[in-house]
């Protein structure tokens, strides 16, 4: 996945199984358990280093939210140290660190996906017991995907989802089923336009569609262990012939095997496309001077069997580190970050909030107008698979919907072969 650019909403993902992560990854144990750092230090104060990728955010939020909590925390200030725009880059600084038992990163947001592999390794404080929070505020599946082994090990900051963009000045209803929004081809195929498109390269991006497309058919990818494959299932078919049968047909344009979220963007913006599925930040390029259907597009969630589909989560989650000096500041300060006056300077600045209330407030939706779509989005969302060997999974995932999107695979043989190699890559 490409990194944030100036309020883009794209998830980050460490998706390249370097050494670093291998290492990482190795001896997997469960959840913290017998870690004696996980009793230490728990009523101590001070001040704390908040750990984030690259603030891109035009008001840049994070400096915001820290000078308003250290204005009222003289004695727990809280430094922020910021990391590269790179995601791959990110992880692995967080896992030199924590690998090393460090104490120098306090709380540190995580990728939603790196949760589980920090968390069986033992170097998350686990938010139970006296450090349990109160998320019954926020949407659900923000507070899953920051959940392992039943225990929630990374609190929800700001979350993110896929939406469906499309020309409402050709359909002026947007398809609430993929049969119906199928159905709706027939209209770009009379303006000489693709009809319906994601992003098919083989990388990060393929795995999050080709896991909204399995989700959406009551499909999965690994138990809830994080270890058993459960995908050579019927529903996981449905969900992958979705998109074989888009390419076989021509509703889905064929060069789209080859784009990335800035290639469907454009196809989209510049006319040649009537159904995108991508993130919110496309709106504000979409209604841009240069783009060809500014005032002609619509917002809606991404359609699903009989109802909107499952978008897959992005945001960061934050944690604390098992072996910070002061972590009753870093619980506070975690309880700062999903506090109403932090959720709202999060939206505002763009960025989607985690905090459910956030979606009808009308401030929030003057500066972002699709939010009631993205909150009926987020609310039948589903987190990418939870397993502490991601990268692996994801690899197995978009290598054999890649095959079977080029053919080169019968739907059958690519969930088959998907379900080896996630078995593969948690054994």
């Amino acid at each position: 996945m490409r990194g944030l650019t100036r309020r883009s909403l794209i998830p980050k993902v460490a998706v390249a199984a370097t050494a670093v992560t291998m290492l990482a990854l190795a001896g997997c144990s469960s959840g913290g358990s017998g870690n004696d750092a996980v009793n230490q230090n728990l009523d101590a104060r001070g001040p704390i280093t908040y750990v984030e990728g690259k603030d891109t955010t035009a008001d840049r939020v994070v400096d915001k939210l820290i000078a308003q909590w250290n204005a009222t925390h003289p004695n727990e200030t809280v430094t922020f140290h910021e990391q590269s725009n790179d995601a791959d880059q990110q992880h692995d600084d967080l896992v030199q660190h924590l690998q090393a038992k460090s104490s120098d990163y306090d709380v540190m947001a995580l990728d939603v996906t790196w949760t589980a592999e920090f968390a069986a390794k033992g170097w998350l404080q686990p938010f139970k017991d006296s450090f349990a929070l109160d998320e019954s505020k926020l949407l659900p599946a923000t507070v899953k995907s920051g959940t392992y082994e039943n225990t929630l090990y990374a609190a929800p900051k700001n979350t993110n989802g896929a939406l469906l963009f499309y020309r409402k000045d050709l359909v002026p209803t947007a398809p609430s089923t993929w049969s119906q929004m199928m159905g709706d081809c027939a209209v770009a195929k009379q303006h000489n336009i693709g009809c319906y498109a994601g992003q098919y390269a083989n990388y990060e991006g393929l795995t999050v569609n080709t896991a909204e497309a399995i989700n959406a058919n009551g499909g999965s990818f690994v138990g809830p262990d994080g270890r058993t494959p459960t995908v050579n299932t019927p529903q996981a078919k449905a969900g992958l012939s979705w998109l074989v049968d888009g390419f076989k047909n021509g509703d889905i344009p064929k060069q789209a095997i080859g784009w990335q979220e800035p290639e469907s963007q454009n196809a989209f913006t510049d006319g040649n496309l009537m159904f995108l599925r991508n993130w919110p930040n496309v709106y504000e390029n979409a209604n841009s001077a240069s783009s060809k259907v500014k005032g002609k597009f619509g917002v809606a969630p991404l359609p699903g069997v009989d109802g909107p589909g499952a978008s897959t989560l992005g945001g960061y989650n934050v944690a604390i580190n098992v072996n910070s000096k002061h972590k009753a500041t870093a619980l506070d300060f975690v309880k700062y970050l999903q506090s109403a006056e932090a959720q709202k300077m999060i939206a505002l600045s763009s960025l989607p909030p985690v905090m459910t209330a956030m979606y009808d407030d009308p401030q929030v939706i003057a500066q972002m107008p699709y939010m009631p779509e993205l909150k009926l989005t987020l609310e039948h969302a589903v987190p990418r698979p939870v397993t502490p060997f991601y990268p692996a999974v994801s690899k197995a995932i978009r290598d054999n919907a890649f095959a079977a999107l080029q053919g080169q695979k019968s739907v059958d043989q690519a969930i088959s072969d998907m379900q080896a190699g996630i078995s593969s890559a948690t054994s």
